[in-house]
């Protein structure tokens, strides 16, 4: 009998799919990406977030966590009677994919809820925690989204163990499917790490953890090489590209493991299959061990077995404490995983079996944890924190607050909750200001066109200010005016001495009319546009300035392009193409694809090119660059890396020039498609208005407090 078949798609429920656009054309430019998270995959598009989680009863909700914390289920016991440990598991790794290459992941969308990280190794049985919290959401459904459960699961179990917290703020929003624009790394199988050059420095960019599936780095040393001094060099270098130097690492690792176990009972190969491979019958659960019961005593998780300190649902010191008492001994868990036991350890420091039964075990440490004693500055650090119990509780809680908090952005995202109000430089704080009114904002418009400043000029410089927004971790933007700070002001692609000259043209127009220079450089692109068109461009205003001791130098140079397709430049050959820099950068912008095509299209008719290529039009902004790119008087032939030159085909006389950023816009099918919209005659004019939308979605894209 034939195989049944979808009769919409022709194609089997099994994984052979049978051949895809992908598969002939693997070099094809999956637009894709741009069109990720549409109302068509969320079921609750009608329902304003923001105000919904205003309304939670939050001492209600942290009031049933606890509850759930010791409500001990028989399908899933919890770990000493407490659900705490595997909860905070669960919240750090759902943060802790987080990364500065590029804002991606961490815990602001709840994707830990789909593949792949659902499916991840490192995140193997928390399949089991969400459920466990399944009620809590039933109950609480549209005033508390899941990303924001994650988070405040964690940090309530925290605070019903005794541990130091600052709190959660709340407002983080779902998303209803994979993130598939997220690149994870290139290997194909689990654990596989071809993502280094030639040191455990040279990490791909702008990847993070050290193996395929893991949040952080391998707990039993580099490659399971149980070598601490190596593993450190690991630790460091993935906490740093989540943005944590040494302390806020070794008070993250010392307070995260002074809670909970390990779970490695026996061999992996009793593991099941992770949730996405599972049967349909498992309903989404994963890793069913088929190891005696597979769960308390029995579970397999990472491979390695066993609690790190006395009391693993309780704050205190009894890491450090342990960890700096003995000498430790490397051997096999259970599992065959590399760890380690304290030599000699003395009856009081035994550890309770999780099932409550009065067998005792010993405590251990992982590969990574021993590099915390072995590297010298964390030794440093951990001895200064054994002798200061304070500053360490308060160390965790800061750098524990940081790891949930970093990807919301600025404080203006937090929309309610109990966190502790205080500012840190990694929320990129800005001096508030009050909107203009509209008679201020047209003497700040008479002033711009009263310069000599081009419209060209104008436009390059609100560009330049606002194209830094990355939607991934709502960083960078115009609000702040960051563009005359180091390290933004002397970025190659924002043409240093020319920017710095149009700068002081406009910081003196804001210093004159007492408004912000934020606003002042989005007016003055504003004004730019009008020159160009004829059209009147709306501003809305009420930016304030950062100043450079709230810009953290090191973080914002993260943001700098090394390719802007929207402006035509490159700093280097790259290893993919430009194109895909271009729609990577629409991506976190938050374009869709007809945006994308508009403004790329409007800012080249206007003049902007950093390489002088794409450059056929007049300066004003109309349809005729799209009109210009579809003629077929020239043919197109390859110059370099990334540049063309047009030739007549009857004289073979060279008439233009061109980027690929330029030439994908006729050669890519689908943009080809919007593109043709645009070059119409009876488009003309919705061209400009378009663009003109889209424009400003850009200049507003961090202006949180008009959401």
């Amino acid at each position: 009998m034939s195989e049944s078949r979808c009769p919409f798609h022709g194609s089997t429920t099994t994984p052979n799919l049978g051949t895809q656009n992908k598969d002939w054309w693997p070099n094809h430019l999956n637009l894709d990406i741009l069109r990720q998270h549409d109302t068509k995959s969320n079921p609750l598009s009608e329902v304003d977030y923001r105000k919904s989680v205003k309304s939670l009863d939050l001492e209600s909700v942290k009031k049933d966590l606890k509850f759930v914390m010791t409500d001990s289920k028989d399908w899933w016991p919890a770990d000493y009677g407490h659900y705490g440990p595997f909860f905070i598991r669960m919240t750090w790794h759902a943060a802790g994919t987080y990364r500065t290459g590029d804002g991606r992941g961490g815990a602001a969308t709840g994707a830990q809820r789909f593949a792949p990280l659902n499916s991840w190794p490192d995140n193997g049985n928390l399949d089991k925690a969400r459920r466990l919290l399944w009620p809590v959401k039933q109950k609480y459904g549209n005033a508390l989204s899941w990303a924001d459960l994650l988070v405040l699961a964690g940090n309530v179990a925290i605070e019903d163990m005794g541990g130091p917290n600052h709190g959660t703020a709340l407002g983080r929003h779902d998303i209803w499917h994979s993130e598939k624009d997220i690149y994870w790394g290139a290997e194909d199988e689990w654990l596989g790490d071809n993502r280094y050059g030639d040191t455990r420095q040279d990490l791909e960019n702008p990847l993070a953890a050290v193996q395929m599936g893991l949040i952080y780095v391998n707990p039993q040393g580099p490659n399971e090489n149980p070598d601490p001094a190596l593993s450190a060099q690991d630790v460091r270098e993935t906490f740093k590209r989540m943005a944590m130097n040494d302390s806020e690492t070794v008070a993250l690792t010392a307070g995260g493991h002074t809670f909970g176990k390990a779970h490695g009972a026996s061999s992996e190969d009793y593991k099941g299959t992770e949730p996405e491979g599972a049967d349909i019958g498992e309903q989404g659960f994963g890793w069913t061990s088929s190891y005696k019961s597979g769960k308390g005593v029995d579970a397999i998780t990472s491979g390695i077995e066993g609690p790190w300190t006395t009391n693993p649902i309780q704050w205190d010191m009894d890491y450090l404490r342990l960890l700096f008492k003995y000498e430790w001994e490397c051997k096999k868990s259970p599992a065959g995983a590399w760890q380690w036991h304290p030599i000699n350890c003395d009856e009081e420091d035994m550890v309770p079996q999780v099932d409550g039964s009065n067998e005792k075990v010993l405590p251990m440490m992982t590969t990574a944890d021993m590099s915390m004693k072995v590297d010298p500055e964390y030794n440093k650090i951990c001895k200064y924190f054994i002798e200061n119990p304070d500053a360490f509780g308060e160390a965790f809680a800061k750098a524990w607050f940081k790891l949930l908090h970093r990807d919301m952005g600025p404080k203006s995202n937090y929309i309610a909750g109990d966190y502790k109000d205080v500012n840190y430089i990694w929320q990129d704080p800005i001096v508030p200001t009050q909107q203009m009114s509209s008679e201020k904002e047209a003497a700040v418009r008479a002033a711009i066109a009263k310069t000599d400043l081009t419209h060209l000029a104008l436009i390059e410089t609100a560009w330049a200010s606002a194209s830094t927004f990355r939607q991934s971790d709502n960083r960078g933007g115009a609000n702040g005016a960051r563009i005359r700070l180091e390290p933004q002001i002397n970025w190659a692609v924002n043409k240093p001495n020319q920017l710095q000259s149009i700068l002081a043209v406009l910081e003196s127009i804001a210093k004159d009319l007492e408004v912000s220079v934020a606003d002042t450089i989005v007016i003055g692109g504003a004004v730019g546009i009008e020159m160009a068109s004829g059209v009147t461009v709306k501003v809305t205003t009420g930016r304030g300035d950062a100043t450079q001791e709230n810009t953290d130098k090191e973080s914002f140079n993260l943001l700098k392009p090394k390719a802007c397709g929207f402006r035509n430049y490159t700093e280097k050959e790259f290893s993919i193409s430009t194109e895909e820099i271009m729609l990577d950068k629409a991506q976190l912008l938050g374009l869709n694809p007809v945006e994308l095509t508009v403004l790329v299209g409007g800012l080249r008719s206007m003049g902007v090119s950093h390489s002088g290529e794409g450059i056929w039009t007049e300066g004003k902004l109309d349809n005729s660059w799209f009109k210009t790119l579809l003629s077929m008087d020239v043919k197109w032939e390859k110059t370099s890396y990334n540049g063309y030159v047009a030739k007549d085909r009857l004289t073979n006389e060279k008439i233009r020039t061109a980027s690929r950023t330029d030439l994908v816009f006729g050669s890519n099918s689908e943009l080809r498609a919007i593109v043709e919209v645009y070059a119409s005659d009876d488009n003309k004019d919705k061209f400009v208005q378009d663009f003109i939308a889209a424009w400003n979605k850009v200049i507003n894209a961090d202006r949180f407090d008009l959401l």
